[in-house]
């Protein structure tokens, strides 16, 4: 006697718990080796970056590193490295675990590798003794939120980059004159685009190759904090999404 077949069907529950913990795995996944996720909390990048951007950075291109510690309870852990596409060149913007706090991603332009020499005279930056590209004056504007009246320049390298910077008008006295400074193979330096009022290394010292953790490559969102909550429209920054970086 020939016995009945029933077909066995899926809890509806086990199919979206199996889908969804595809998707966290591919997720995570993702993150590890090829982009993640990265939120501007302060305005050292304007105007190429600005607080609330949301940008992916490519992990993959300068050798993906694996995680070195255990989330929540912040134990570290043996990690590797594998090879990298290309290494850091003056001009990329770079996210980078911070040489005084790794726990910490900061994000800054590469201005300096290993081997070159890094001067900054009366607020220019010279590399081996040259500009660090030409410079082109594009506007004054007053910048509410810094309180200072900006000077807006562009500047184009030799190695065919392109990005603007800001120097306030009233000159950072501080930060006016540095170096000259060798860097050190297997270190770059690292400056904000608005340079007169970034944290970099400047003031804290050369980032380590090794801490290097990608290139910045596309604001997929941006949210602006100083817009009223009931002007919706305007605290999404349209102008911005999904924008290349340069």
């Amino acid at each position: 006697m020939a016995k009945s077949q029933q077909k066995r069907t899926k809890n509806p529950f086990r199919e979206y718990a199996e889908a969804i913990l595809v998707a966290v795995i591919a997720a995570f996944i993702l993150r590890i080796f090829v982009v993640q996720a990265f939120r501007i909390p302060t305005g050292s990048m304007k105007d190429t970056l600005l607080v609330g951007d949301f940008l992916l950075v490519n992990k993959f291109i300068y050798g993906v590193r694996t995680p070195d510690r255990i989330p929540l309870i912040n134990v570290k852990i043996p990690y590797f490295r594998l090879p990298a596409i290309k290494e850091p060149e003056p001009g990329e913007i770079i996210v980078f675990k911070y040489p005084l706090d790794e726990k910490l991603d900061y994000i800054k332009r590469c201005i300096a590798v290993g081997g070159q020499t890094l001067e900054i005279r009366q607020g220019v930056v010279y590399i081996d003794g040259k500009p660090e590209g030409a410079k082109k004056f594009i506007k004054r504007q007053y910048d509410p939120v810094e309180g200072e009246y900006i000077n807006y320049y562009q500047i184009s390298k030799n190695n065919g980059k392109t990005y603007t910077i800001r120097r306030y008008e009233r000159a950072n006295q501080y930060l006016e004159n540095l170096g000259p400074i060798k860097i050190p193979i297997g270190y770059v330096f690292g400056m904000g685009d608005n340079r007169d009022n970034s944290a970099d290394s400047r003031a804290w010292g050369l980032i380590p190759r090794e801490n290097v953790i990608g290139e910045a490559l596309i604001i997929y969102f941006s949210w602006d904090n100083h817009a009223p909550l009931y002007k919706i429209y305007k605290k999404i920054r349209f102008r911005r999404l999904v924008k290349l970086i340069h």
